[in-house]
């Protein structure tokens, strides 16, 4: 069976890493000699570079990968305002729909080893009135990586995403601790925590950088405890009947 290498990454808050693990994660793929690419399905905050309007973390995401592929793949809905996307859509008259957003995932799935999802904030945030974030997991139904921001209040974060993916039927295939708080009171404590209770593993613990990059803070990701869960996760794709009774 061929190894599905698609992964949804999500975090436990907005500003906690997410892109920087994503990018970590493709500059690992595309060093082992993989196609990989990064989509940001949504993205929300942009800003005027060179005469061109651009989003921080796509650009990160395409820096990181190997794979050119357009724009309107990598990020279906590039949004102005830096809010939640579904009020930033709402101020440009947008509406943010699956389809597109499955379409482009399928067309990287077909020029790419490796495809590398980042959400935006959370598990949860909404892109639409009838839309959001989770819902887009589903659609795509890919295991689920968790950014953890550790800082105060991150356990009761982390379980609870933990039980919002594992609720709608999708595998939570590995977690990463990101250091975004250096001055955090017992961090090592925090961390056996949440090693005894998300229950999936962990790849790695990010510290906090100075100077933060792909490169830098893929040297304390280990992305092989992954083969595991992706050969489950191909187990499921594949068995329709699984999957709809996991989601019962």
């Amino acid at each position: 069976m061929t190894q599905q290498r698609r992964w949804f990454v999500t975090g436990t808050d907005t500003g906690i890493g997410k892109t920087l693990v994503s990018s970590a994660m493709l500059s690992l793929l595309a060093g082992s000699g993989l196609r990989a690419v990064g989509m940001k399905p949504v993205a929300a905050g942009l800003e005027e570079v060179d005469g061109a309007w651009r989003n921080e973390d796509v650009e990160q995401l395409h820096a990181a990968g190997n794979v050119d592929a357009p724009l309107e793949l990598r990020c279906p809905y590039l949004l102005r305002a830096p809010m939640s996307p579904h009020l930033a859509a709402r101020q440009e008259g947008v509406s943010v729909t699956l389809q597109p957003l499955l379409s482009a995932f399928e067309q990287l799935s077909a020029i790419a080893d490796a495809v590398v999802v980042e959400g935006v904030g959370g598990f949860c945030v909404p892109f639409g009135d009838d839309l959001d974030s989770a819902d887009l997991a589903v659609a795509l139904n890919l295991p689920v990586i968790l950014v953890v921001g550790l800082r105060l209040g991150c356990l009761n974060h982390a379980l609870l995403s933990a039980e919002a993916i594992r609720a709608r039927g999708l595998v939570l295939a590995g977690w990463v601790a990101s250091m975004v708080d250096p001055s955090m009171l017992a961090p090592q404590a925090n961390l056996q925590t949440l090693r005894a209770r998300l229950g999936a593993p962990l790849l790695g613990i990010v510290p906090h950088l100075e100077k933060p990059d792909a490169s830098s803070a893929a040297r304390h990701i280990d992305l092989r405890a992954l083969r595991a869960t992706a050969a489950h996760a191909a187990r499921r794709a594949a068995s329709p009947e699984a999957t709809s009774a996991a989601q019962a």
